[in-house]
């Protein structure tokens, strides 16, 4: 029996950084979230952050709140995206 202080048995030492606990499919997961802050949101399209306010108010984006919190599913951001590929490059008007 090793009684040197700096000595750690084996069975006691956490888990080197490297060693993933979950499989990677849910690491992949957990790496990208379903639902985002109006300013993640608005990052991902590259906008600013009042312009995609605009977009939530008018639904032009939709949102779903969480108690107080509002946030923008991912699959809304997708949909927009899209519904801008359907009309040619050319957002839906909207009254300010």
């Amino acid at each position: 029996m090793n009684h040197d202080p700096l000595h750690v048995p084996a069975e006691n030492r956490p888990a080197p950084d490297s060693v993933r606990l979950y499989p990677a499919a849910t690491a992949n997961l957990a790496a990208e979230p379903l639902l985002l802050t109006v300013e993640e949101a608005a990052q991902r399209l590259r906008i600013g952050r009042t312009r995609m306010y605009h977009l939530v108010t008018t639904g032009a984006v939709e949102a779903v709140f969480i108690g107080r919190l509002r946030r923008v599913p991912v699959e809304c951001l997708q949909q927009y995206v899209k519904s801008l590929l359907v009309n040619g490059g050319q957002r839906e008007k909207t009254v300010a």
